[in-house]
C-alpha cells in the first residue's frame, strides 16, 4: 500500500479526509496489526483495499499494489474475480454480515461455486469441510441452520469459513473478536494463526485490543487521524514505545501483577484533533504538545524497524509503560 487517502464529501460540508497517506506492507504469512482507537481510519483503510467503499462522494488516491496489480485501478467486474479467491474479509459485526434467509452451509457454498466453479453438491461438500476445519461441531447440522440459530463465536467461525473456502493470499480481520467473550476471542485468534502459518496466507489485523496484538500480530501499525504515527514489531512496540498516543495506549492497559491500580486515561477524543497539513492531528490531546506541534506536521523519523512520526517523542529507556506482550497475550 502505497500513500492511500481517503476523502468523503457531500454538499454544504468540508470534504473530510479519513484515511491520509498510509503506506504499509505485508509479506507472505505476516500478520500485520493496524491499531488505534474508533474513528482512526483503520476500516475504512480496510474497505478501500477491497472496493467496498461507495462510489459517490467518495475520494480514493494511492495504490495498493497485490502480486503487481493496482486494485484501486480495477474495475468492479475485475475486483469481483479477486475478492472471495485472492481477496478475503472477516467483517467486524457477523450477524449482520450474513444473509439471515439463507442457511449458513449455502451461503458458504456460493463463494466456492463462485470461484472455483463447481457444481453444488461438490461445493456444499467443501462447505462442510471448511465448517469442521474453523471448529464448529456436528458441522452437517449446521450447514441447515440460519445465522441467528448459532451462537456469536459460530457465526463468526462461519465468516471466517467463508473467507478461507477458496484459500486467499490475503485476508483481512476487521476487529472478528469485538462482540465475543475472552474464551471464544482466544480459539478465534488461535484458529487465524493456525491458519496463516498453515497457507502462508497474509493476514491484515485490525483491532484496538492491544491483548490481540500481543498474541497474534508480527509487525504493528499505530493510527491517528488517518495517518501512521508509529510502526514496529510487536516486542519493540511493547518493551519501548516511542509516540506519545502509543505510549497512552499501553498505559491504559491493566497489569494483571499490579494489585489495586489508577489507570491511565488520554484526555479528549478522538475528534479532538488538527489537519495533518497544519501540524501534528494528535497535539490537542498531548500534554507534551508545543507550538510546534500545532505549526509543522511532524516527519517520519527513528530506525528502519521502529518508525514514528513526533516532534517530541517519548525517551527509548523509559518510554514503556506496561508489560511486554507475553503478558498481554490473551
Amino acid at each position: 500500500m502505497e500513500d492511500l487517502s481517503v476523502t468523503f464529501t457531500r454538499p454544504g460540508a468540508e470534504p473530510f479526509t479519513a484515511v491520509d497517506g498510509v503506506s504499509f506492507d505485508v509479506a507472505p504469512g505476516e500478520v500485520v496489526g493496524l491499531v488505534g482507537e474508533s474513528g482512526c481510519g483503520k476500516s475504512v483503510t480496510s474497505l478501500a483495499v477491497m472496493g467496498l467503499l461507495p462510489r459517490r462522494g467518495t475520494q480514493v488516491r494511492g495504490r495498493a499494489v497485490f502480486d503487481g496489480t493496482d486494485l484501486l485501478t480495477l474495475s468492479d467486474g475485475a475486483l469481483r474475480d479477486r475478492r472471495g479467491a485472492d481477496l478475503a474479509m472477516i467483517f467486524q459485526d457477523p450477524l449482520s454480515s450474513l444473509n439471515p434467509v439463507v442457511p449458513l452451509g449455502t451461503q458458504v457454498a456460493e463463494v466456492i461455486r463462485r470461484h472455483r466453479r463447481t457444481g453444488r453438491a461438490q461445493a456444499l461438500r467443501r462447505a462442510q469441510e471448511m465448517l469442521e476445519r474453523v471448529g464448529i461441531p456436528d458441522p452437517g447440522r449446521r450447514m441447515r441452520e440460519y445465522p441467528h440459530q448459532v451462537s456469536g463465536g459460530m457465526r463468526q467461525r462461519v465468516l471466517i469459513a467463508t473467507a478461507l473456502a477458496c484459500e486467499p493470499r490475503l485476508l483481512i480481520a476487521d476487529e472478528p473478536t469485538t462482540a465475543l467473550d475472552v474464551t471464544i476471542q482466544a480459539q478465534i485468534l488461535a484458529l487465524l494463526k493456525e491458519l496463516v502459518v498453515g497457507s502462508g496466507t497474509s493476514l491484515i489485523m485490525i483491532t484496538h485490543d492491544l491483548g490481540v496484538v500481543a498474541g497474534l500480530c508480527d509487525s504493528v501499525n499505530v493510527l491517528y487521524g488517518g495517518r501512521i504515527v508509529e510502526r514496529a514489531g510487536r516486542y519493540d512496540l511493547f518493551d519501548g514505545p516511542r509516540h506519545p498516543y502509543t505510549g497512552g495506549l499501553l498505559a491504559s492497559v491493566p497489569r494483571l501483577d499490579g494489585g489495586q491500580q489508577r489507570l491511565h486515561s488520554i484526555p479528549g477524543s478522538v475528534a479532538d484533533n488538527i489537519p495533518w497539513s497544519q501540524g501534528c492531528a494528535f497535539a490537542p490531546r498531548c500534554a507534551a504538545a508545543t507550538g510546534l506541534c500545532r505549526q509543522e506536521s511532524p516527519v517520519w523519523s527513528g530506525e528502519a524497524g521502529h518508525r514514528l512520526r513526533c516532534h517530541h517523542p517519548l525517551p527509548a529507556a523509559t518510554a514503556a509503560p506496561t508489560t511486554g506482550p507475553k503478558e498481554q497475550a490473551p
